[in-house]
């Protein structure tokens, strides 16, 4: 199965997909870490999207595309993969079908995380990030057991600069205006399951199984 997951920032997208990557002994693939990973490895496929990212402009479709195909290639993506962000609009989703069809694949489910914009803000105004290792806490609800320090890494934790209010609801309407039509594409072909995003991780990911049962 090539199942795309899809929710807006601060709705624990990455956290579900790390969970059913486990959970379905498929990997979990980040368009964001194949773009860090391909700077990294030198390929033409790296340096031209090494490029882009350091002129600090987005990477162009066909080129994330081609990352993608190339990640599902490989060996451990054979029984599926997770999506996790992407495709965010309508010409990437066309795009990653077609991609898809030529290796006789296609997307199987697409799970969208539900969340109130408000509840959001507030997740986001609470989420503390390590400087070091990436690692995601909050606050509230997942504190670092040392105030300040990372639990996986010692490194120092705190907001990011563009976690306040304003910043938070432009990306949130950069989303909803980016992804609606997305999420009516699929829901016209019959792919698109919509999961309730709020209570506890568990009962999040409990739904997204019920969801994915009937898919």
């Amino acid at each position: 199965m090539i199942l795309v997951l899809m929710g807006p920032p601060g709705a624990g997208k990455g956290t579900q997909a790390a969970r059913l990557a486990a959970d379905m002994s498929i990997p979990q693939v980040s368009t964001g870490d194949l773009l860090r990973e391909a700077r990294r490895d030198g390929s033409d496929i790296g340096k031209r999207a090494a490029g882009y990212m350091d002129a600090g402009t987005l990477v162009p479709d066909d080129l994330v595309i081609a990352l993608i195909e190339r990640r599902l290639e490989q060996g451990d993506c054979k029984p599926g993969a997770i999506l996790d962000g992407f495709p965010r609009t309508v010409a990437q989703a066309i795009q990653l079908d077609d991609m898809l069809e030529r290796g006789q694949r296609q997307v199987g489910a697409v799970v969208s995380i539900m969340v109130n914009e408000d509840e959001i803000v507030e997740r986001i105004l609470g989420r503390l990030t390590c400087g070091q290792c990436g690692a995601v806490f909050h606050r509230l609800i997942k504190p670092p057991a040392v105030a300040g320090q990372c639990d996986v890494c010692e490194g120092g934790v705190s907001s990011r600069s563009d976690d306040n209010e304003d910043a938070i609801r432009t990306r949130l309407q950069t989303y909803t205006n980016q992804t609606a039509p997305v999420l009516d594409y699929y829901a016209g072909a019959g792919r698109l399951e919509k999961v309730d995003g709020t209570g506890g991780m568990d009962d999040v990911f409990e739904r997204i199984q019920d969801a994915l049962s009937v898919a």
